[in-house]
């Protein structure tokens, strides 16, 4: 299976910057897309920024001009640059993949897909 690990998160000031790093590892084969999403106490979980592997990118509308996502193919993975954050922007920020990925068995291995989470990363904006 896939494994993401999220890291860069922490607590800022209000106007700050974090930079969300994920790295993807596993047996993949190739990378659909990767993106954030986010979730804070008492609200559904959202997307943040998603890149596909042919570089098209999507916002919420809220963090357009604020956040980029970028990718590094050949590391599997992604970032996401957070400018000018604000106190509405603390969540638990997770990373996602959509992935092919190589599953094992008796005779053998085969491609299917698969859909993967991180663990999440705290983000807390606050003075």
């Amino acid at each position: 299976q896939v494994q993401l690990v999220e890291s860069g998160g922490g607590l800022v000031q209000p106007g700050g910057s974090l930079r969300l790093s994920c790295a993807a590892s596993g047996s993949i084969v190739s990378i659909y897309a990767m993106g954030w999403y986010r979730q804070a106490p008492g609200k559904q979980r959202e997307l943040v920024a998603a890149i596909t592997s042919g570089g098209s990118t999507n916002y919420a509308a809220s963090v357009k001009g604020r956040f980029t996502i970028s990718r590094d193919n050949a590391k599997n993975t992604v970032y996401l640059q957070m400018n000018r954050l604000k106190p509405d922007n603390s969540a638990v920020y997770y990373c996602h993949a959509d992935t092919v990925i190589i599953r094992y068995d008796d005779d053998g291995g085969s491609c299917s897909p698969a859909a993967s989470w991180g663990q999440g990363t705290q983000v807390t904006v606050s003075s």
